[in-house]
């Protein structure tokens, strides 16, 4: 492996573990809004729990893999003006493929797929709250190093 290729893959490697625990720190934030909200065991529905420990624990698995591609996508982001953009995109594109079309296949509602009503607008503005809070984690986290 050249030199040039294992920076490239340390880097790579770097900004998805930088972004697992950025997707953590978004996911907790947007965890608690779904608490309140009580959309937790909803969550937990899609592997048959109705648990909001569950809930919140799958709901933290998929903000660390969703925070890792962040990541991989995001390494070039500079400022917190780019990071927030980069971010509030991101936690769009999360809100379309998860809830919007994931979820409701999962859950056997395929009608539900793309119905768009008062909670999935809450939703919405709970994924762009992770992106942006993943965001300025993942920028704050990579500027330290």
């Amino acid at each position: 492996m050249t030199t040039t290729t294992a920076m490239a893959t340390r880097t790579g490697s770097n900004t998805m573990t930088i972004g697992v625990l950025a997707g953590l720190a978004g996911g907790i934030v947007f965890g608690m809004m779904m608490l309140m909200m009580g959309s937790l065991a909803m969550i937990a529905k899609m592997i048959g729990s109705d648990s909001t420990l569950v809930g919140f624990l799958i709901h933290l698995m998929i903000s660390a893999v969703f925070g890792a591609a962040y990541g991989l996508f995001a390494k070039k982001a500079v400022t917190n003006g780019s990071a927030v953009l980069f971010g509030m995109g991101y936690g769009v594109i999360l809100w379309i493929v998860g809830p919007l079309l994931m979820m409701p296949l999962m859950m056997g509602m395929p009608s539900m797929v793309f119905h768009i009503e008062g909670m999935q607008w809450m939703s919405l503005m709970g994924h762009i709250i992770y992106g942006v809070a993943t965001a300025l984690v993942f920028l704050k986290i990579k500027n330290i190093r």
